[in-house]
C-alpha cells in the first residue's frame, strides 16, 4: 500500500491547536495528508462529505455543529478521532465503544499511540485495484474495515449531543416566507425537514415552506430527543413516525404518520430504528 497516501481533515475552532496538531500529525505520520483544516462544524461536515478523508479528527465543542454530531453525520467509511478537554465520562464512553480520543493538551506520547492505531486501521484497509497506483482503497457498504467498535459509536453520540451544547433551548417555531406573508410554524407540526439544492424544505401535513437554513445547522438547533437526523439531508420528527419497513434490498425506510411518504434511512442511522 505503499503507493497510497492516507488523507486526514483537522477540525478545530481555534486555530493554534489546530496548527500544533496538524504540524505534530506531520512528524509522527509523514505519509499521512491533511487535505483539510476546518474552523468550525458546518464546515468539517461539508468537507468531509466532499473529500471523503480516511481520518477525520474532530474537537468537540465548535460553532455550528458538534464534533459529535459531524461523527453522527458521516455516511463514508471515515474514521473518527476526537481531540477533546471533555469530561470524564465522555472519555469513558469513547472508550468503551472502542474509539480514538486525544485530550488537550496533547502529548506526543498520545499522539504515537493513536497514529500506530490508526497506521493499523489503514493498513487493514482493502488494497487498490491492481494496476491503479493512486486510488485510494475502495469504500465498502459494510464497516468491517473501520476502527474497532464503531457500531457502538452512534449510541454514544446520541447520548453526549445535549451534554455538548450547554444552555442551548432546542428551536420550537420556524420563520419561513412566502412571497410578502411570513408563516410561523410549530416545529412539533413539521413532519420532517429535508436539503433541496439551496434551499431546506420544512414539511408539514398540509403544505410544505422553503427555508435558507442548512439542515446542519437546524439539527443544531432542535431537540435530538424529538428530531432524529436518517439522511445527511433528511431530519424527522418522532412525534410523526408510524414505523419503519425493509424494501427488497433491505434498505430501512421510516413510514410518516397519516402522509402518504416514506423516507429513507441511511446506513449511518439505522441503529437508531432497531427498536421499532
Amino acid at each position: 500500500m505503499d503507493t497510497v497516501t492516507p488523507t486526514a481533515l483537522i477540525a478545530d475552532d481555534e486555530p493554534h491547536l489546530a496548527a500544533h496538531l496538524r504540524d505534530a500529525l506531520a512528524s509522527a505520520w509523514p505519509e499521512l495528508q491533511v487535505l483539510h483544516v476546518a474552523r468550525n462544524g458546518l464546515d468539517a461536515a461539508q468537507r468531509i462529505a466532499d473529500l471523503d478523508p480516511d481520518f477525520a479528527f474532530l474537537d468537540i465543542r465548535m460553532p455550528g455543529l458538534t464534533g459529535l454530531e459531524v461523527a453522527q453525520g458521516i455516511e463514508g467509511a471515515t474514521r473518527v478521532v476526537f481531540v477533546t478537554a471533555y469530561d470524564e465520562y465522555a472519555v469513558r464512553a469513547f472508550d468503551e465503544a472502542a474509539l480514538d480520543y486525544l485530550l488537550k493538551p496533547v502529548s506526543d506520547e498520545r499522539l504515537q499511540r493513536c497514529v500506530a492505531r490508526c497506521r493499523a486501521a489503514w493498513a487493514s484497509a482493502p488494497s487498490p485495484a491492481a494496476g491503479d497506483d493512486t486510488a485510494r482503497p475502495p469504500q465498502h457498504d459494510d464497516t468491517a474495515d473501520r476502527l474497532p467498535g464503531d457500531g457502538a459509536l452512534a449510541g454514544v453520540l446520541q447520548r453526549l449531543l445535549p451534554a455538548a451544547r450547554p444552555g442551548t433551548t432546542p428551536l420550537r417555531w420556524i420563520r419561513a416566507t412566502s412571497g410578502e406573508l411570513t408563516h410561523q410554524v410549530a416545529v412539533d407540526d413539521v413532519l420532517y425537514f429535508h436539503a433541496d439544492d439551496k434551499y431546506t424544505v420544512v414539511r408539514t401535513a398540509g403544505t410544505e415552506h422553503l427555508i435558507r437554513t442548512p439542515i446542519q445547522e437546524l439539527a443544531a438547533q432542535l431537540d435530538p430527543a424529538q428530531f432524529w437526523q436518517v439522511h445527511r439531508s433528511t431530519i424527522v420528527n418522532l412525534r410523526h413516525v408510524a414505523g419503519t419497513r425493509r424494501d427488497e434490498l433491505s434498505r430501512l425506510h421510516v413510514r410518516i404518520r397519516d402522509h402518504d411518504h416514506e423516507l429513507r434511512v441511511s446506513r449511518a442511522y439505522v441503529h437508531l430504528f432497531k427498536g421499532m
